[in-house]
């Protein structure tokens, strides 16, 4: 007999919003861990993305919030950290669907500071960060942790990995040492064993699913292809196999070959760190909706995109390592779906792309493209002819509000030429993806990168590749919105159709 979540002792405020979502049973992370959260204890939980590990801390956080009344002004009762942008306005999204009078707001870089500031004033029960923003605004002192009862680190080894630890232990430090800490990461050795031996109180461990993404369930394809002769092939695959995801190694690669894609007949939208927080959001939410036919990529960007039913994967660029490798292609493949994985290898690429396939387990030929084969890789469902692109999204337009602070801290700037602090709080920016970007700080992390799909959706990643990523600068293009060009589209694609 299954259990449901009121048998876990979940509120009844809460039970009746899932219900009205279509959701009355706990996934396997979420039976294991609500009950602890709930009885206050801390967990130390290992579940892959799209486990529904959101609903697994949050359903207690908001049940636990709820019995503590509203928190006052800047003074958030619960925190939950997340390494991405994207990831935060995601808890945020789900928390807010059964949060009931419990008030969830996020802050983090990338977008000005008006609304989060607002937010603030008014009071915010559970906040949401990104860290470098919310150091930034604990230094300005619109936020204090001294009221924090519960914290959660989501997705903690991707913090590790972004190099966020130092600052998840200062903003640990600020909070009571009685919190209830709750951990969740894809794994739990290493920088979270250290986490969790240093700040979590005999935390119960859960562990579910594998430590990282089965990429053995999609068919993988090593294609030797010069450097000059990439572009038919991408168009080849995207053809045949799209939605796709295709990794470049910088953000002006990544442009370019959106743009090139584009005059091929095809929509596609780049997603990288040198684009505003918008048009990132823009450009996952036409890739989710099927209104483009590819998401181009940088690694630092694509560390969060969780999207179901991804066709295929593109390696345009070969990734940095064999764990980027594992992190690009566990894009498609998901929840036991078909999936292809296309790598363009040069030829002075061959020698180090036998040694990755050795470290992953891949023992796969590398040959020269067979496009003539191709159809019969591509998943059930995925062939071009079987689906057209959505209908164009709303009219996209940028928010006009400035990426800056307050005036307050504007005057401040002014008097002070550029205090330390300030120069301080622009480094945290650059991490957190504010207007100053990190591409002249190689080798800073930068927090504001990846993307979220729904969360109960059924990846772990870090690149050499992105301190490169970030110091390439491109031109961004607009991010586009998959509004069909018909006519002069379907003569240009006609030519890839098999027989031509």
């Amino acid at each position: 007999m299954s259990t449901t979540f009121a048998q876990l002792g979940v509120p009844s405020f809460i039970c009746d919003a899932l219900a009205r979502r279509g959701i009355d049973e706990p996934f396997q992370i979420q039976a294991a861990t609500i009950a602890d959260g709930l009885a206050g204890r801390d967990v130390c939980g290992r579940a892959p993305t799209g486990s529904g590990k959101t609903l697994a801390f949050g359903v207690p956080l908001v049940a636990n919030t709820a019995s503590l009344g509203k928190s006052a002004p800047r003074r958030p009762v619960a925190l939950v950290l997340a390494p991405t942008r994207e990831l935060a306005e995601q808890i945020t999204t789900e928390l807010r669907s059964f949060s009931g009078s419990v008030r969830v707001d996020a802050v983090y870089g990338g977008v000005g500071y008006g609304g989060q500031l607002s937010a603030l004033k008014r009071g915010v029960d559970i906040l949401v960060a990104c860290p470098g923003r919310l150091e930034d605004l604990i230094e300005r002192r619109d936020v204090d942790l001294r009221d924090v009862r519960q914290v959660v680190l989501d997705e903690a080894d991707r913090m590790a990995d972004m190099g966020f630890m130092p600052s998840v232990r200062r903003l640990l430090d600020q909070t009571p040492a009685d919190r209830q800490t709750v951990l969740f990461s894809a794994t739990l050795d290493g920088d979270i064993a250290k986490l969790t031996a240093e700040y979590q109180r005999h935390p119960v461990r859960h562990e579910v699913g594998e430590e990282t993404p089965d990429i053995q369930a999609a068919t993988h394809r090593f294609w030797k292809v010069d450097r000059a002769g990439r572009n038919p092939i991408v168009a080849e695959v995207v053809n045949a196999a799209w939605p796709a995801i295709i990794f470049c190694r910088t953000r002006h690669g990544a442009d370019r070959l959106a743009k090139q894609l584009d005059k091929l007949g095809f929509a596609a939208a780049p997603i990288h760190g040198g684009r505003s927080q918008s048009q990132r959001n823009r450009a996952l939410d036409d890739f989710s909706k099927g209104r483009v036919h590819a998401l181009v990529a940088t690694d630092v960007a694509a560390r969060g995109i969780h999207v179901d039913g991804v066709a295929s994967v593109i390696h345009y660029d070969p990734p940095e390592d064999h764990k980027a490798y594992v992190h690009r292609s566990g894009r498609t493949a998901r929840a036991g779906a078909d999936g292809l994985v296309v790598s363009l290898v040069s030829p002075e690429q061959v020698k180090e792309l036998r040694k990755m396939q050795r470290m992953i387990g891949l023992d796969h030929p590398i040959t020269e493209p067979v496009m003539g084969q191709l159809h019969a890789d591509v998943p059930d469902g995925a062939l071009s002819g079987d689906r057209t692109l959505a209908p164009a999204g709303p009219p996209h337009r940028e928010p006009q509000e400035r990426n800056r602070p307050s005036n307050r801290s504007n005057r401040s700037q002014r008097k002070h030429g550029g205090s330390r602090g300030y120069r301080e709080q622009r480094n945290r920016d650059d991490r957190t993806g504010g207007a100053r970007r990190d591409d002249r700080s190689p080798g800073r992390p930068a927090s504001d990168t990846g993307a979220a799909s729904q969360t109960r959706s059924p990846a772990k990643s870090t690149s050499k590749s992105s301190g490169r990523d970030d110091r390439t600068q491109g031109a961004p293009s607009g991010t586009r919105s998959g509004k069909p060009q018909a006519n002069n589209r379907k003569a240009r694609r006609a030519h890839l159709q098999p027989g031509h």
